[in-house]
């Protein structure tokens, strides 16, 4: 008889940690259905002077969030998410659009952008040799 007890008590055990987190999110259903609908898509974007990312201290950091609806403190959100979106989150085609007449200075900029585009991790990281060039790729996603 306590052979039978122990079995017993294994398998609520089991089925408690088998099934307890199943439960938990049939709970949270309702308020989690509104956010599962989108892929999330939350970045943060930061801009300083320097060769790369480890010699350059972050001048500027702005937020955006594409999904469900463009916001954050990005100076113009809905513009930069069409962008990313019509390139499917390929940020070396936004910088690649410039066409501007730059000085040939050199005082690099170095941009990074983290977070998540549509569900994937992203990490990007890129130089202008000066501001000139970085504000002239004509994407609205690097200009704040």
């Amino acid at each position: 008889m306590p052979n039978t007890a122990r079995w017993a008590a294994t398998l609520t055990l089991t089925a408690s940690a088998v099934c307890g987190p199943l439960a938990g999110s049939a709970l949270a259903s309702p308020q989690g259905a509104a956010t599962g609908l989108y892929a999330p898509s939350a970045l943060v974007l930061t801009v300083g002077h320097g060769q790369s990312a480890a010699t350059a201290a972050p001048e500027r950091a702005v937020t955006l969030t594409c999904a469900p609806t463009p916001s954050g403190t990005h100076p113009a959100p809905a513009e930069a998410c069409v962008e990313l979106r019509a390139t499917g989150g390929d940020f070396d085609a936004l910088a690649d659009r410039g066409g501007a007449a730059c000085t040939k200075q050199y005082d690099p900029v170095t941009i990074t952008v983290e977070g998540v585009w549509q569900g994937r991790r992203v990490t990007h990281e890129r130089t202008f040799s000066n501001e000139c060039v970085k504000n002239s790729s004509g994407s609205a996603v690097f200009s704040f």
